[in-house]
């Protein structure tokens, strides 16, 4: 058996990986760059080597720097985890060469599955149903437009040593086909050192389906049910679930068995994933094999109940695979929402900072029989950088149906606490309770679709308004009592709390007055309606459980100056609660709007600008390229949203710059 891994990764695989290499009584080493010297990997690791400067290119991926690392910690295995060198054949060949245990596939299996042309040539001789498409490499932007054109649009546009999203464009006319050849060939090039570029048929209104694969170095292949992975935004995925509440046994049976045909055909051990694109019709061709662990393979481990990161191990050591297909069983339901480092409110721009507050849900089994797992990499205190991944953590749930799976989930982020910089919460939220989730009506064009304009909050309804307008009501009564209890006041001089209020936030504005009796305290509004309401939330706690009605409502607590801001299910309300004589004169205020900054193009996230596009004294015209921002390993475009002209650059390419620093000022 291995004695000691060393973890080529960071963040949260990492930790993962350590998680059951300790349960397994094995050794681990870290490795880390500048900017994760203080990361939670490094902390949990029993050793923790410095392998260079902050960018990954420096760092991470230099297989001479994890090869030294291996050799200082004696080493005698190593867990690639996801990204950086996990699907690297050299990485894998090097560590061969060096008489150390790559814990992953042969190398054989990472060279023609790692090339996504390759793959695809060898999955159509493996019998394997494949997309259409030029599987040649494209050298220049004109190939790319005339190949785009031959095989019709829509297309996608794609890095063939991608993943993760990156490097990958769909065009649907010439002038994207063009741009997006660029833009996934710059991606390509930064995220992976190769910008090898190819060109396939986007199939619409797909649904993205995985089977995750699993084999020893005996030839033994088994398939471990399906994943659904539809929700995604920029091709990244955002929400994934197992099963897929689409497939049926028949499709579920012919994708794994294809999956592991293609698994068999390249020799194939350890644990992998093939990724296929599904039609309406459950037609599936494939898509590509990750010959690593994915992202989400906790939904997998939720269902099954078997440790993949524990059978890559035992694998890696030469053990045969304990358990065949037969028994396999999958077994209720679990959704993973990825909780991602990006504003959703600034059309999910990534975000760093300092996680001011970082409070997870509690883990393990619940009381009402669901499960909730977080893997996660970060910790409160803690700061996530703009050089790596906007992953801050995985949040997992578990039930005996979807239903439950979605309400545990649902449950979970209203729980989840996190401050300091712009964060996904309220849309994953958002998504928990849309109805075309809730009924399995998935494609990967869902968050386009349902969210076009972008995600602004969930504005609350008149029942969801009444809940929070009581939950406002009675916080405000409760500061108001504890305001009056200072000590050294005189008796008779006391102020009395009244009981009538006016609560308002956005078009909602509800007389309401709070009334204490025998059976409890409720809040009644001006119609008549009657809501009741018993609590523990004291003054100072940032998330309060708020029976309403005899429903459960876990909601963030902020102090806004006199208002109260909660945050529940996609939701966030500033409710200024007061006393119905101020609410009146409070309508007589004027309105303070905000600055003018239609004359500037503003850094929209922090990162390093890599090009602009024009200069002082140009027109411009409405969507044309402005300046081209870097972060968090994507390259994002600005562009001009109406017709200008130019009158001063304040920034040049290699700035750093912060969220709304000046880029471009217009006339």
């Amino acid at each position: 058996m291995i004695k000691k891994i060393l973890i080529a990764n960071r963040g949260e695989i990492a930790c993962r990986v350590i998680k059951t290499a300790k349960k397994m009584g094995i050794a681990t080493v870290a490795v880390y760059s500048d900017a994760d010297a203080n990361a939670l990997h490094v902390r949990q690791a029993d050793e923790a080597v410095h392998i260079g400067p902050a960018p990954s290119s420096q760092s991470y991926i230099v297989i001479d720097k994890i090869l030294e690392a291996i050799k200082t910690t004696g080493a005698d295995a190593v867990h690639p985890g996801y990204g950086f060198l996990s699907e690297n054949a050299a990485f894998a060949q090097a560590l061969e060469k060096a008489g150390v245990v790559f814990i992953g596939p042969p190398v054989g299996a990472i060279e023609a599955m790692g090339d996504k042309i390759t793959s695809k040539k060898l999955a159509a001789k493996a019998g394997v149903s494949t997309v259409p498409g030029h599987m040649g490499l494209i050298e220049d932007a004109d190939e790319a437009v005339k190949i785009a054109s031959q095989i019709g649009y829509p297309v996608m546009i794609k890095a063939s040593a991608g993943g993760g999203g990156k490097g990958m464009r769909i065009a649907f006319n010439d002038a994207e086909a063009r741009e997006g050849f660029q833009s996934s060939k710059n991606e390509a090039k930064s995220s992976f050192g190769d910008d090898r570029i190819f060109i396939e048929k986007f199939v619409t209104q797909p649904r993205h389906i995985e089977i995750q694969v699993l084999g020893d170095k005996h030839g033994n292949i088994l398939y471990l049910g399906e994943r659904e992975c539809s929700i995604q935004r920029r091709n990244q995925k955002v929400i994934e679930e197992a099963p897929s509440p689409f497939l049926d046994e028949a499709t579920r049976h012919a994708m794994g068995e294809q999956a592991v045909a293609l698994a068999s055909a390249v020799g194939y051990h350890s644990a992998g994933t093939v990724e296929f694109i599904v039609d309406g019709e459950r037609n599936f061709y494939f898509l590509e094999m990750n010959t690593r662990l994915q992202v989400e393979h906790p939904v997998t481990e939720l269902v099954t109940g078997v440790d993949l990161v524990e059978q890559m191990i035992r694998v890696a050591s030469g053990e045969k695979l304990s358990f065949g297909q037969a028994d396999v069983k999958l077994n209720g339901w679990a959704i993973e929402s990825r909780l991602y480092a990006e504003d959703p409110y600034r059309n999910f721009l990534p975000s760093i900072g300092r996680l001011t507050r970082y409070r997870p849900p509690q883990e393990g089994a619940q009381e009402n029989g669901t499960v909730i797992r977080n893997d996660t990499g970060v910790f409160e205190g803690g700061e996530i950088s703009m050089y790596y991944d906007p992953m801050i953590a995985k949040l997992c749930s578990w039930g005996k149906d979807r239903t439950t799976a979605i309400h545990a989930m649902g449950e979970a982020l209203d729980r989840f606490e996190v401050e300091g910089i712009g964060h996904n919460l309220p849309f994953l939220s958002a998504v928990m309770q849309h109805e075309r989730f809730r009924s399995g009506r998935l494609t990967t064009g869902f968050i386009a679709e349902e969210f076009p304009e972008g995600f602004s909050g969930v504005e609350p309804d008149e029942a969801a308004a009444r809940k929070l307008s009581a939950i406002a009501a009675i916080i405000n009564q409760r500061l108001q009592n504890r305001a009056v209890e200072i000590s050294g006041t005189i008796g008779n001089h006391r102020r009395i709390v009244g009981g009538d209020w006016v609560v308002s936030f956005g078009a909602f504005r509800h007389g309401v007055s709070v009334e204490t009796g025998a059976d409890g305290t409720a809040v009644r509004f001006e119609d008549g309606m009657a809501l009741t309401i018993d609590t523990g939330w004291r003054p100072g706690q940032s998330l309060g459980l708020f029976t309403v009605a005899g429903e459960v409502i876990a909601a963030k607590v902020d102090l806004a100056g006199a208002a109260v801001r909660l945050r529940w299910r996609g939701m966030d309300v500033l409710a200024r609660v007061r006393s119905p004589r101020v609410a009146e004169l409070a309508l007589l205020m004027p309105e303070k709007l905000p600055p003018d900054t239609s004359k500037l193009l503003l850094c929209p996230m922090p990162g390093v600008i890599t090009g602009i596009s024009v200069g002082e004294g140009d027109e411009v015209e409405a969507g044309q390229a402005l300046a081209t921002v870097e972060a968090m390993k994507m390259e994002n475009i600005l562009r001009a949203e109406k017709r200008g002209r130019v009158v001063r650059v304040a920034a040049k390419p290699g700035d750093s710059l912060a969220v709304d620093e000046v880029i471009l000022e217009f006339e």
